[in-house]
């Protein structure tokens, strides 16, 4: 493919950027060569600098699942945009979107805007500290939560250690705070709960982690962690910063018939624009400054432009929910059959997860349920793979720990172009040798 024009931009771009890019993952260090500069999209495709297209499975990382530049969504921001784009004040349209938000989630009592998954995430863990008044967290070693100070921390030398600070700049007292267990594993939450009485504030996870690559939860597990939880008075709260109206209209929490205490929703409900939410219980959400003492503030919080493209976003799930979620459950398991007949023909052995519209192709023999098995991927091939899925016109994640994405505009004739490119990409990934 061309990439003169994205290889320009990439030595512009570190010149003032860090690393070039301003996402990590972004700068392609875990798969080899370099990021196209992508110009342009409409419904499944992208295009790069260069013009070159692609079919894309990475839907700003979740969000557009109704295809990039629907046109409901691109109406109602252009409409909104008449009136200005940002006032630090209350509008009609957050008020909308709460009330859209409570009337059809029955977990969401109340519900407060926020500018990101991040922020979304930190606000929910400091509301269940001040809820509680205990400063100990439990989080999953292979869940994302964002780049929050409290987050940023992984196992140590054993499931119940505590926390060590995954990147410089994370406080050591911090991480002090902070235990890890593994995911699907009840009886280390139970441990961990049992050995920390009366001093841990939440335990937060995604029900479906998606940034380890998509995990599955074994059968009754959340179900076990929300009674532990409630056992030991402790808030419990989902990331569906991924997975919810993703996997269902109602996210993991419909699809496990398990209430949180607290959800916490990303980009998705902004339309693709920067937007988050958290929420759940009135006894929990009352406590949020200016109706209780546990501050919070944002100025862009519940901004028109973001709040139009959310629920123009968010009918559209609604108003075509029995249609929608069963033909992206169907297209994607056709997909994932398919990348693994792909894998059987060329001798490569992978394990394809796939819940709703979020897939992994794991590199490893299966079963992958947690961060231990995920980690016994062969990285390697499936950075082959990936270079020669790019080089075909499919646009992966580019990382072997990522979550894919389908979306409402993939068609038949592009989930078979994806399958005949995973083909030759297999072969590619074969030749590497262990």
């Amino acid at each position: 493919m061309k990439n003169k024009k994205s290889r320009a931009l990439l030595e512009r771009a570190l010149m003032h950027i860090p690393g070039g890019v301003n996402s990590p993952v972004r700068a392609f260090k875990s798969v080899g060569g370099f990021p196209p500069f992508i110009a342009r999209a409409q419904g499944a495709y992208i295009w790069d600098e260069d013009g070159n297209k692609y079919i894309d499975y990475v839907g700003s990382w979740g969000p557009m699942i109704l295809g990039h530049n629907h046109p409901e969504v691109r109406e109602a921001i252009a409409k909104a945009l008449e009136n200005g784009t940002s006032f630090g004040a209350p509008t009609r349209l957050e008020v909308e979107m709460a009330d859209f938000l409570c009337d059809r989630l029955p977990h969401l009592e109340m519900v407060r805007m926020v500018n990101s998954g991040t922020e979304a995430t930190m606000s929910a863990i400091r509301l269940a500290r001040g809820a509680t008044g205990r400063d100990k967290i439990v989080k999953v070693s292979c869940c994302y939560h964002g780049h929050g100070d409290s987050l940023l921390v992984e196992a140590g030398s054993g499931a119940l250690t505590f926390g060590t600070p995954s990147s410089p700049g994370v406080p050591k007292s911090l991480a002090a705070d902070t235990l890890v267990i593994p995911y699907n594993d009840a009886a280390a939450l139970e441990r961990i709960l049992d050995a920390n009485a009366g001093k841990i504030a939440c335990f937060i996870l995604e029900p479906l982690p998606g940034n380890v690559g998509t995990l599955l939860p074994r059968p009754g597990y959340l179900r076990e962690v929300r009674a532990l939880c409630s056992k030991h008075g402790v808030v419990l709260i989902f990331d569906e910063v991924m997975s919810g109206f993703r996997v269902a209209f109602g996210g993991m929490t419909e699809l496990s018939a398990v209430t949180p205490d607290l959800v916490t929703y990303g980009k998705i409900i902004g339309g693709g624009l920067p937007v988050g939410a958290y929420g759940g219980k009135r006894e929990l959400m009352k406590l949020v400054s200016p109706s209780g003492p546990v501050y919070q503030a944002g100025t862009l919080s519940g901004n028109p432009l973001a709040m139009a493209a959310g629920l123009a976003q968010l009918k559209v799930l609604d108003r075509d929910r029995n249609e929608i979620y069963p033909r992206l459950d169907a297209i994607t398991e056709r997909l994932g059959n398919g990348v693994k007949a792909a894998a059987s023909l060329a001798n490569v052995e992978i394990t394809v997860n796939h819940q709703g519209s979020m897939f992994t192709a794991f590199f490893a023999k299966g079963p992958i349920e947690d961060d231990a098995s995920a980690r016994s991927c062969d990285t390697a091939r499936f950075a082959a793979f990936f270079r020669e899925m790019l080089e075909n016109g499919v646009y992966l994640a580019p990382s072997q720990f990522e979550t894919g994405f389908v979306s409402c505009a993939h068609k038949d004739d592009d989930i078979a172009l994806t399958i005949e490119a995973a083909n030759t990409a297999m072969k590619a990934a074969a030749r590497l040798t262990r």
